[in-house]
């Protein structure tokens, strides 16, 4: 049994929330020459810092380099890398299909069996939505293909450590004889 050692590594970059910091995490990335295959950010639960996801290509650049470099940004708060078996992973995708009556029923349906959503009905085209992880969305997108798509647009991975089941959680604000 042959074991495959991953070509992409998943880490999430906790920033301060300000102006120019996605600048200078990508400009990083340039000119070390590190290949991003996948870029997601928002703000987190507390507004004042953000949550880089990014999927680094390895092959390009040691992971141990991109963590030092990344690590030396001011703006940068904490660096986590993410193994694809301890975190959970969700990728969007939007897509107008060209869907003519006749073969309309065939797509709804494979959008049913992927458990996606239709958006938009036009008279020769669907829009189309699904979440989940990279590969169903892979997946999906080549179902979808021959039917010719219109418009594609993919978020791009975002990600979360899986949570520890070993522990029960704790109850946090609420008092434990009460209950």
């Amino acid at each position: 049994m042959t074991v495959t050692t991953p070509t992409h590594h998943i880490l999430t970059v906790l920033v301060e929330n300000k102006p120019g910091v996605l600048t200078r995490v990508a400009g990083l990335f340039a000119r070390r020459g590190f290949n991003i295959v996948s870029l997601a950010v928002a703000p987190t639960d507390d507004e004042r810092f953000s949550r880089i996801t990014v999927v680094v290509d390895v092959e390009s650049a040691p992971l141990e380099q991109v963590i030092k470099q990344l690590d030396k940004l001011v703006n940068v708060v904490k660096i986590t890398e993410l193994a694809p078996g301890d975190s959970v992973q969700r990728e969007l995708l939007l897509a107008t299909v060209a869907a003519t009556p006749e073969i309309r029923g065939q797509i709804i349906e494979l959008v049913g069996v992927f458990e996606g959503r239709i958006l938009g009905v036009g008279p020769d085209e669907l829009t189309v939505c699904l979440d989940g992880s990279p590969e169903k969305v892979n997946d999906f997108e080549q179902m979808i293909r021959p039917y010719g798509i219109v418009a594609l647009q993919r978020t791009g991975r975002v990600a979360l450590p899986k949570l520890d089941r070993r522990h029960p959680p704790q109850l946090h604000g609420i008092d434990a004889e009460a209950s």
